[in-house]
């Protein structure tokens, strides 16, 4: 079936090209690297055509389509930045739309006859709507010059000769998903329009995806915008499923990779002779509560996984509300326990309880179990844990009792499709990073912290880990260089090397004041007129109030491999600038 898409021979995707050009391809090249033949042939299985209908209504758009955007980028700082990232994207985005398309029976509220004689053309539509919504940025974000020096558009077709490529400057972030309009022709063909305009309701909306209206675009315009989630949230290093399922089940797989590698990877279990980071019994895992949620926060962090709480208390209620960890008998996720190793070491610990299962599919991959005793607290004694507490040693004084929100234990189908969620392979770090598994508290000097913060920003920021010019980012571009929002990019920076709390405790300072002054050591911020570190931003926009404050780097390639552009959405305010360091 999949010899549809492959080829014994392909050529070369980039033949020789003159310095700073890259050569054109053909369809057959540029869709033949394995990640896209997979992604057609998860395309092929959902549009569920014979071999003469696929070929003429997705492998042909498809084919026209990858020649038309070549090795383009889908944006200049953020998703699919990548060369080939809008070949990627609208890959990624007819495939997520297809699967979401399965979920509707469409027209909505028509006849279960009628539903079927359109079953086809709907799921056509959709895919068309997905795979042309980016398509505008061709046209109007990029300017892209051939090697005689004359300017190439997308309604002249396919580019024939080399080529290069660097984003207008000034240009409308609105513009281009009208901007579809000018050469969605150059994908779909007469006949496939043709067929479409024959289903009044499907041709309506198609018709106002196409001209970037989906706000009247009704269903079709909602699978694009679904779609379009789940395949920039994969590629910024979150998980696809927030777009395309409940958050509960999402959240539920991000935390369960988190925790599956940190233990197997990271920690050590059942040490000899005492300490450990946990404990395995037959029936349970056991695992030292505040280390655990400092280095699972840290690791989602580092996986570019956004809205973890940053307190104690409100992420162990995360934990329990998924069916992570196992409550006890008050229905509260944290445990009291005392570990006795049978030879002389005993201490009690406030612990997690986690199914060993979640942690090692197969049984015979488990450790072996611990050799001593887990004797958990009873109802009457146990105490919740405090968010304050600030280290794993035994538990000496009475912990403040946090009440979390209301939940249940996990029923056995939630448990069963929580271990389903990890059938796909072990979760990994992101090549350059590493878990923050160190618990070291020697002091650094304000030079070598800053650095550090310095070489994290960097690397974080080339492997997109660090987003930029997004209405969440912590890093933007504004005036010529880079502004680094204070103090919130220095709080995620303590989120993801949480060991810093405690240098920080002792010199009386919050750890991310530590990480900033340690950064305006190194002196490679720019000052304000009035001598002064901190700048301000307004954000541009309808009725905006919003303002950004934050430090100017003297170079922004002291953080960024190229210089950007500047976010056209904010605009300095050189006078009010304030010193909040």
């Amino acid at each position: 079936m999949f010899s549809l898409f492959r080829r014994n021979k392909v050529a070369p995707l980039l033949a020789s090209a003159p310095s700073g050009f890259m050569q054109p391809a053909c369809a057959q090249a540029l869709l033949a690297s394995p990640r896209r033949q997979k992604l057609l042939e998860n395309i092929w299985q959902r549009a569920s055509l014979s071999h003469p209908q696929f070929t003429d209504l997705y492998q042909g758009p498809l084919n026209r389509y990858a020649e038309l955007v070549q090795q383009l980028p889908a944006s200049q700082n953020h998703h699919h930045a990548h060369p080939g990232g809008m070949l990627d994207h609208g890959l990624e985005i007819v495939a997520y739309a297809l699967k979401i398309r399965q979920t509707y029976l469409l027209p909505i509220g028509a006849p279960p006859e009628s539903q079927s004689a359109q079953a086809e053309a709907w799921t056509a539509a959709a895919a068309y709507s997905a795979l042309i919504h980016d398509l505008g940025k061709i046209a109007v974000d990029l300017h892209v010059e051939l090697e005689d020096g004359k300017s190439w558009h997308p309604w002249h077709g396919p580019i024939k000769s080399p080529y290069r490529f660097r984003y207008m400057k000034g240009r409308s972030y609105q513009l281009h998903g009208a901007a579809a309009a000018l050469i969605y022709m150059q994908i779909l063909t007469p006949s496939i329009l043709d067929w479409l305009s024959g289903f009044q309701e499907l041709w309506s909306q198609l018709i106002f995806v196409l001209s970037g209206h989906y706000e009247h675009a009704e269903i079709l315009g909602e699978i694009v915008v679904k779609a379009d989630q789940a395949s920039v949230a994969q590629e910024l290093g979150g998980n696809p499923a927030r777009a395309l399922a409940a958050p509960k089940q999402s959240l539920q797989r991000q935390l369960a990779d988190g925790l599956r590698y940190l233990v197997r990877e990271t920690y050590k279990l059942n040490q000899p002779d005492g300490p450990s980071d946990g404990w395995l019994t037959q029936d349970a895992l056991w695992l030292v509560s505040k280390p655990i949620a400092d280095q699972l926060r840290a690791y989602l962090l580092t996986q570019g996984i956004e809205g973890i709480p940053s307190s104690n208390a409100p992420f162990f209620n995360m934990l329990q509300d998924q069916g992570v960890v196992q409550t006890n008998d008050q229905d509260k996720a944290i445990w009291k326990a005392t570990i006795d190793n049978a030879c002389g070491w005993r201490n009690t610990f406030t612990l997690l309880k986690v199914a060993p299962a979640l942690i090692w599919g197969d049984p015979n991959e488990r450790p072996s179990v611990f050799s001593g005793t887990v004797q958990v607290q009873t109802a009457s004694t146990l105490e919740q844990v405090s968010e304050d507490q600030t280290s794993a040693d035994p538990v000496s004084a009475p912990a403040i009792t946090v009440e979390p929100v209301p939940s249940r234990p996990p029923t056995p189908d939630e448990t069963a499709a929580l271990l389903a969620l990890l059938t796909d392979g072990e979760s990994k770090l992101p090549p350059g990073t590493e878990a923050c598994t160190d618990t070291s508290t020697q002091p650094i000097s304000k030079t070598e912290l800053g650095q550090e913060f310095m070489d994290w920003l960097k690397d974080g920021l080339a492997s997109r880990r660090i987003i930029i010019n997004d209405a969440k980012a912590l890093v933007h571009t504004v005036s010529g260089t880079v502004m680094l929002v204070t103090p919130g990019i220095f709080k995620r920076y303590v989120q993801e090397f949480p060991t810093l709390e405690a240098q920080a405790k002792a010199q009386n300072l919050n750890a991310w004041q530590m990480v900033q002054r340690g950064f305006e050591k190194l002196k490679l911020h720019r000052k304000t007129g009035k001598s002064l570190n901190i700048w301000t931003c307004q954000v541009i926009g309808p009725r905006s109030t919003k303002q950004l404050r934050g430090y100017l780097l003297n170079n922004a390639l002291t953080a960024l491999s190229e210089m950007p552009f500047d976010n056209p959405s904010l605009n300095l305010v050189t006078e009010t600038a304030e010193d909040c360091a």
